[in-house]
């Protein structure tokens, strides 16, 4: 269960510009792939996963690491995120639209949201998810973020199909 190259390559360089004891927000943290790339680069690490045995998998993989992670079993679509709470949101290979406006809300002013998920061209490669409700359309992730600055952002077709996003909260 290796992290994403794309977070492993873009929490360092949106780490130097984050205030002191940033806090993080992985969604959908699952196994907690990424929980220790957040913590070494210093942020206080929440992770949000609707099954409990996953953030079970995801605590003591950071246990395993030495690294702390507060886990948080819930629903988004039936449970709010705070506002203007996290200085950085991360969310891969989870899609789930009714989210977006929480999502840009819970990050501060200043914050970065990284977003890495399947396109609907992954459909081709006949592996991972296929229904419509969780494969981005092309374009869709930048203009979801529309109001953000967007730092980075690329839709790819190999070797998988998704849409990657790094967008800071300006307002």
């Amino acid at each position: 269960m290796t992290p994403s190259p794309f977070v492993v390559q873009w929490v360092p360089v949106v780490t130097a510009q984050s205030p002191r004891h940033p806090r993080a927000l992985d969604v959908a943290v699952g196994g907690g792939r990424h929980v220790q790339c957040l913590a070494k680069a210093g942020y206080k690490v929440f992770g949000v996963d609707w099954s409990e045995a996953r953030l079970r998998e995801a605590a003591a993989r950071a246990r395993d690491h030495r690294t702390a992670l507060i886990a948080w079993c819930a629903d988004l679509t039936a449970f709010p995120l705070p506002r203007d709470y996290f200085d950085l949101v991360l969310v891969t290979r989870y899609l789930e639209r009714t989210l977006f406006e929480s999502l840009r809300a819970t990050i501060k002013p200043g914050g970065v949201v990284l977003y890495e998920t399947f396109t609907i061209g992954q459909r081709r490669h006949c592996t991972g998810p296929t229904s419509p409700d969780h494969l981005l359309e092309p374009g869709e992730l930048r203009a979801r973020f529309a109001s953000f600055e967007v730092l980075f952002y690329e839709e790819i077709a190999q070797p998988e199909a998704v849409a990657r996003l790094v967008a800071k909260r300006n307002d």
